[in-house]
């Protein structure tokens, strides 16, 4: 019997997470956990699916604490990558989610990056990272593969 793939889908809260939520049918479908930041509008995502898992709230409204939580978050995404092996990591992105993109790697585990619906003229700053080594990094807008060459153009996922 085929193992059925084990699949990290992460996202930051707000938008990056509602993107990543319009592919709900590709989370059912894999043997998959859902990570975002701990906020209070998502605390309802344990009823919704089987295995969450948070990371620390690390917007950028405080350039102080960002580093710190940054580093929190990296420690958090290290020990669920080991607790579930993933074979994929699946990511609308932003900033929190660059840390597990690069554990993803240093295991040697695929990496598909999306690059959010928002930026349809420049480069997301976790994009701009990620692109380098992801083995999958869509665009949702035609003229972004000018900025990503390399990109596969997919359209919106809303």
């Amino acid at each position: 019997m085929k193992r059925q793939k084990k699949v990290i889908f992460i996202a930051s809260t707000g938008g990056h997470l509602s993107e990543l939520l319009c592919l709900e049918e590709l989370i059912r479908k894999y043997n998959s956990l859902l990570m975002t930041e701990k906020t209070k509008s998502n605390l309802n995502l344990n009823q919704r699916f089987d295995k969450v898992a948070f990371l620390v709230s690390g917007t950028m409204s405080n350039p102080f604490l960002y580093p710190f939580k940054l580093i929190i978050n990296s420690f958090i995404s290290l020990f669920q990558f080991i607790k579930f092996h993933p074979d994929v990591i699946v990511t609308t992105g932003a900033h929190n989610t660059g840390p597990m993109c690069c554990i993803a790697k240093l295991f040697g585990k695929k990496v598909v990056f999306i690059e959010s619906y928002a930026n349809c003229y420049s480069k997301s700053g976790t994009g701009k990272i990620v692109y380098w080594f992801a083995d999958l990094f869509i665009v949702q807008w035609k003229n972004m593969q000018k900025l990503y060459p390399n990109a596969k153009f997919c359209g919106g996922i809303f």
